[in-house]
């Protein structure tokens, strides 16, 4: 295992270990959002059908959109829960302990007997382990951001943190293809019969990547020093309402746009192309397996750019991108045009990559050090509430009542505006405080190095 302590920096130990670091991130996080991209695409094709077979088609799939829903709405636990012990205990421990959460839950969920077979218990089963994926994810994402931004310096955060921001396409691009080579090879009564679980099962190969990755590490530096200078919180939850509530504002609404962004076009497009538009299944899932390969390079490098520029000037230039194009993009597709729907999705998850690369380092920075893992952690689940979980319910509620796409795209530009406040609301990198740690850790280890010599 590579011995952090012991690396100089700039030098090969501190560069393997920012690369596992990195890697790490982003390997639990493209778990996590291939479950939750598996499940969104079986909450619109499947499980209406198999879990909720009494229902008219429209219910139906609000219903399965509300269990999709309840990902979302426990991950407000999972960060209380584990964003404090991340504070407490420390990042790699509980991220291990997400890691196996979220698994565990999907396999689960892929050996599921329907309601063919135990009836209306089936239903109340699923919304159960969704609740855990949610659980999970909750305190997963704030702990992956810190673990590959904390091994990097303050000045590259927007790059280092942006490993997490790239698990989501990871995992969307993942999922997305494992689902159309399913619905390729198989017919649609194989896919229903069977082939859906596949998805979910392949979850396990996920699982046993991501822990041996992470038990080769040792916990963040800015950890590590919080721990020797005896400054970890008592009551961190306590104190980020009480002394940081304005930087958990700021990083509450910064995620709004982003989040329904993200739900429209890998989410409600899959709706709408298939009812509105009469698409192939293969068609609409073809789109955001192509925008979603985009995003793999367009997070990181928006994560580099920002560490470049003012990262809150081009947070909000995307966030002013993310309320225009949806009025551009629902116009291109009238027609039914196969080319424009995908270059709408690619240029749609292009503009989200650009508020999505930033973003983790935005929200870490609105907090100090030492509650970090509980600020960030609060506001990506809060705001996952307010966004991701309730958007695709919304869009669809929106498009049956007034029959056109006008409506969401509305939606969409009053959180584009909200997130817009949030930015304003925010603080600018503050490196300082981090500089302010490491320097505890490098006056220990030159203490260590003294002492033995």
């Amino acid at each position: 295992m590579t011995n952090v302590r012991n690396a100089a920096p700039g030098s090969r130990e501190r560069t393997r270990s920012l690369a596992k670091a990195y890697t790490a991130s982003l390997t639990g996080t493209a778990l996590e959002w291939y479950d939750f991209a598996v499940y969104s695409a079986a909450a619109a094709v499947v499980f209406p059908v198999l879990f909720f077979p009494e229902s008219d088609p429209l219910t139906g799939a609000l219903l399965a959109f509300s269990t999709y829903a309840v990902g979302y709405l426990s991950r407000p636990v999972g960060g209380i829960v584990f964003g404090r012990l991340g504070d407490k205990i420390g990042r790699k421990k509980v991220l291990v302990i997400t890691l196996l959460l979220v698994g565990i839950a999907t396999f689960l969920i892929g050996v599921l007997p329907t309601y063919d077979a135990v009836g209306p218990l089936a239903a109340v089963i699923l919304v159960l382990l969704r609740f855990a994926q949610g659980v999970g994810v909750g305190g997963e994402w704030g702990g992956a951001v810190l673990l590959s931004s904390e091994f990097g310096t303050p000045q590259r955060r927007g790059f280092w943190a942006s490993a997490a921001q790239v698990g989501p396409p990871a995992g969307n691009l993942l999922a997305n293809g494992v689902l159309a080579v399913l619905t390729l090879m198989l017919t649609d009564e194989q896919f229903l019969a069977w082939g859906w679980r596949v998805a979910f099962l392949l979850s396990a190969l996920l699982v046993a990547f991501g822990l041996w990755i992470r038990l080769a590490l040792e916990d963040t530096p800015i950890f590590r020093a919080i721990e020797q200078s005896g400054d970890r919180p008592e009551a961190p939850v306590k104190d980020v309402f009480r002394l940081e509530g304005r930087g958990l504002l700021a990083a509450i609404l910064c995620r709004l746009a982003p989040d329904i962004l993200y739900a429209m076009f890998t989410v409600f497009t899959l709706t709408y192309g298939l009812t509105q538009l009469g698409m192939e299944r293969s068609q609409v899932l073809t789109a955001t397996l192509i925008g979603s390969a985009f995003q793999l390079a367009l997070i990181p490098l928006a994560g580099w750019i920002s560490d470049l520029v003012n990262r809150r000037l081009l947070y909000g230039i995307a966030a002013v991108a993310a309320a225009a194009w949806p009025f551009v993009f629902f116009l291109m597709i009238g027609g039914g045009s196969m080319p424009l729907f995908v270059l709408g999705v690619v240029v749609g998850l292009a503009i989200h990559s650009f508020l999505y690369g930033p973003q983790a380092a935005f929200i870490t920075e609105q907090f100090s050090p030492r509650l970090r893992y509980t600020g960030s952690s609060l506001a990506y689940t809060i705001a996952g509430v307010f966004g991701g979980a309730l958007a695709p319910v919304i869009f669809t509620a929106l498009l049956s009542a007034t029959g056109s796409w006008v409506a969401p795209a509305i939606y969409l530009a009053v959180a584009a505006v909200l997130t817009i406040v949030g930015v304003l609301l925010g603080r600018n990198p503050q490196h300082a405080e981090d500089e302010e740690y490491l320097e505890v850790l490098s006056t220990s280890r030159a203490g260590s190095a003294g002492a033995e010599s």
